[in-house]
């Protein structure tokens, strides 16, 4: 009867006014390619993407049988995609009050998404402008002049690559955020039935993200390797060498980085803005629950957890796969030919260049099993709302963990297999074991540090008890404490994939081991080989959130809000997991892109590059430099949530004291006021990080470089920036772990209390830890992840401005 009142809308005064939200859609919203696309023939359509994948599998069979097989596995897997997508969109979406206040979700997501990624599009193509102009009157390096590759084909094609890989970058963003807003009411509509039911299609959403990120970071690189190899004729007399090829793919990775960190600066301010406005308000002053609809801040608290947590980590994590592929590759090719490897199609310098994007396919198949390893039942009610999902999450992952151990197995003797080192290939598979192992640990980590099963939490939780300070003190302590395990972690698996390399057998021409820098690519490889199933479980979290918060708008039974509830919580510990993830793969990846860099250095200076000197003074101011980076990026993506979110609180207090039938459901907020004040304030703070983040290496480099002319030291200025790197690597990867799990175990230290535990919702306690979860809001969610992609774009624009170094 309960649920027959809720859906006909007559719980009362408040349900009896119409319940119409803001339409917030000012004009359409739908990207001018889509609209384009939209607008042709079916049958045209068909025709041109038929002609489309004709030309583009003739570029890869004229490169290699392999890329044939990449661009196979990543169509296979957007068919797949496509499928997941039409499963959920076939679930119901509850009752009219759940699709209006949807559809607002949607609206006020799309809005922002056109007009953030609109700024981010205009800065890109200055970029590339300034790229271009570096490029042109830059000197070459002799394998160009070899290979008469000049100024303008090389400055044009790293431009190109630059904005591919912005374009890419964005679609995956839209992507994540496309799905998440369309999936948000179908599981608050499932939670009425089942617990399992909401779960498997929060995770097969996050799983039709996850496919076409994934896919489309491979895809896209891979196209462009048969392009550039069947343009520039590689490999023919007097043409380039196709152990240089992969040094033009660095624009891509630039460009992708470039996208993802504004729209995880732009998308973090946003979300924690609102977030923390409406919870210090609404939760702590007014004690209403949270995402109640008398809240003015709620919708746009909903709409940040769809451009901040699904569209920016889509965003973040293609990123982090193009930068890791790009970086193997390098080192890939590089190896190939210091070692002289050659022989037949599979065994050639080709294998070990193209043998990231075979994991990254295999990785594509294997999180397709372990997204549909989990199942719907048929149990309803209270019996399914026992299960655990954060077990059942587990238990996807362990089979993807499984697979991608064969499977990496088996790219290994595939690819990596030589008559020069027979035995070779076997230790690469043991340094891919290390890099699951590796994720799995990290993993494991995060979530003991953050899910309040586990002790950490559960002491935080008790320190709210006595106050708002102690769990502040606690919180920071905790936060501190989790930096040490993952970083034993990540130099065990630096130290022993290295060593794995480096006795595999490999020599160059004097004798020498040289794989193991190679050795700790394939880790970072086996860490990112199970990627897609980790940004499932990433994506599960705030589709969770959304509904809950869709649930509690529309006030629905309180059994269905429990349901809500533990899914939440699970994607608060999945959400903290990935980010933990990440931070460990960028930490692989900056090391891998360090040493591109210093390979570059040395090719553009004519003479060795192999060691930094932090002994010299300006080498180590540079590291100086660096650390004091990553330092005040992290104060200024803090201070940009704390005035937005100052802005918010204004609002609405100001609204409950001149509407105070608000309170009562006799007048309703203004949403849209909230949303729009965070989405102005958003676009102009996300500017200032993400521009010093992007000037500070190149005008550090550029004048150490004028100073190292006057004072007899050429390679002063690209010694500098190798130590800023260096530096600002370490930094960063402490503080964003630092960040990342103290705001992940404040707010689940609340979810906590929130069930009953300590007093429950609206006791001192929970007010307490409302206070913790409200300054961990901007950690874990703004200046956190924000920190990783710092760390791997710093090392890609050293990478593509190294010739201004020097």
């Amino acid at each position: 009867m309960m649920i027959d009142e809720l859906e006909n809308g007559s719980l009362g005064p408040y349900q009896d006014r119409p319940r119409t939200f803001p339409n917030m859609r000012s004009k359409a919203y739908t990207p001018w390619v889509f609209r384009v696309l939209m607008g042709i023939n079916v049958r045209v359509l068909f025709v041109l993407l038929l002609l489309a994948f004709a030309a583009v599998f003739y570029v890869g069979a004229s490169t290699s049988p392999i890329v044939v097989f990449v661009l196979s596995i990543c169509i296979i897997s957007f068919l797949f995609s496509i499928y997941l997508t039409k499963w959920v969109l076939s679930k119901d979406e509850g009752p009219p009050e759940m699709v209006q206040i949807s559809d607002a979700i949607r609206d006020g997501a799309e809005g922002f998404f056109r007009t953030q990624y609109g700024t981010i599009s205009k800065m890109a193509f200055l970029l590339a402008l300034v790229i271009l102009c570096i490029y042109l009157f830059r000197s070459t390096t002799p394998q160009q002049e070899s290979s008469s590759l000049g100024r303008f084909t090389s400055a044009y094609i790293t431009v190109a690559a630059f904005l591919l890989g912005a374009l890419c970058s964005g679609i995956a963003g839209y992507v994540g955020m496309w799905v998440s807003v369309r999936a948000n009411v179908r599981v608050s509509s499932a939670a009425r039935r089942s617990a399992r039911e909401a779960l498997q299609i929060a995770v097969r959403a996050g799983g039709f993200s996850a496919m076409v990120v994934v896919g489309m970071a491979v895809i896209g690189i891979a196209i462009l390797y048969a392009t550039f190899y069947v343009w520039l004729e590689v490999d023919s007399p007097g043409a380039m060498k196709v152990t240089d090829l992969p040094l033009l793919l660095v624009g891509y990775g630039f460009g992708a980085s470039f996208v993802a960190l504004f729209a995880q600066l732009g998308g973090g301010i946003y979300t924690k803005a609102a977030d923390v406005g409406a919870d210090l308000v609404g939760k702590v002053e007014q004690g209403i629950p949270e995402d109640d609809p008398r809240n003015p801040a709620v919708i746009a608290d909903l709409v940040g957890d769809n451009v901040g947590d699904c569209a920016a980590r889509g965003a973040d994590l293609f990123e982090s796969i193009a930068a890791e592929i790009i970086s193997a590759m390098i080192l890939g090719g590089s190896m190939a030919q210091r070692c002289k490897i050659e022989g037949k199609v599979l065994t050639n310098p080709s294998g070990f260049i193209l043998f990231p994007l075979v994991v990254h396919s295999f990785d594509l198949v294997i999180s397709s099993v372990g997204v549909l390893s989990i199942r719907g039942t048929r149990d309803s009610g209270a019996k399914a709302s026992v299960e655990d999902p954060m077990a059942i999450l587990q238990k996807g992952y362990s089979v993807t963990i499984v697979l991608a151990v064969l499977t990496f197995g088996l790219s290994t003797r595939w690819l990596l297999y030589t008559e020069q080192a027979p035995s070779a290939w076997f230790n690469f598979a043991l340094c891919g074991l290390v890099g699951i192992i590796t994720a799995y640990a990290f993993v494991l980590i995060t979530k003991y540090y953050t899910d309040y099963k586990h002790e950490p939490v559960r002491t935080l939780a008790l320190a709210s008890s006595t106050g708002h300070g102690t769990n502040i003190i606690a919180g920071v302590s905790l936060g501190l404490e989790s930096t040490a395990l993952p970083v034993l972690v990540i130099s065990v698996a630096i130290i022993s994939a290295y060593w794995l390399g480096q006795t595999s057998g490999l020599v160059d021409e004097t004798g020498n081991p040289t794989g193991g820098l190679f050795g700790t690519a394939v880790a970072t490889m086996g860490m990112l080989s199970t990627a897609a199933y980790v940004l499932t479980m990433d994506m599960f979290g705030p589709i969770a959130d959304n509904a809950g918060g869709i649930v509690e708008m529309s006030q629905q039974p309180e059994s269905v809000r429990e349901i809500t509830d533990l899914l939440d919580a699970v994607g608060n510990t999945t959400k903290a997991t990935t980010k933990g993830f990440a931070i460990g793969s960028a930490a692989l990846a900056s090391f891998l892109l360090f040493s591109a860099y210093m390979d570059e250095v040395a090719t553009f200076a004519h003479e060795p590059f192999k060691q930094v000197d932090i002994a010299i003074p300006e080498v180590f101011i540079g590291g100086l430099l660096g650390s004091m980076l990553i330092f005040l990026f992290s104060a200024w993506s803090c201070s940009a949530v704390g005035r937005t979110a100052q802005e918010v609180v204004n609002e609405v207090r100001r609204q409950f004291i001149e509407r105070p039938g608000i309170m009562d459901y006799k007048e309703k907020p203004d949403y849209g006021r909230c949303v729009a004040i965070v989405a102005s304030a958003s676009l102009k703070e996300m500017i200032k990080p993400g521009a010093l983040a992007i000037v500070s290496p190149i005008a550090v480099g550029f004048l150490f470089r004028i100073l190292g002319h006057y004072t007899g030291h050429p390679l002063l200025g690209a010694k500098v920036v190798a130590a800023m790197l260096m530096f600002a690597t370490v930094s960063g990867i402490l503080m964003a772990l630092f960040l990342n799990t103290a705001g992940g175990a404040w707010d689940n230290a609340k979810k906590y209390i929130e069930t009953g535990a300590l007093g429950g919702k609206g006791s001192d306690c929970h007010k307490a830890a409302v206070t913790g979860d409200t300054v961990g809001d901007p950690f874990k969610d703004t200046a956190g992840p924000s920190l990783h992609v710092l760390i791997k774009m710093l090392a890609t624009i050293t990478l593509v401005m190294a010739p201004i170094f020097l």
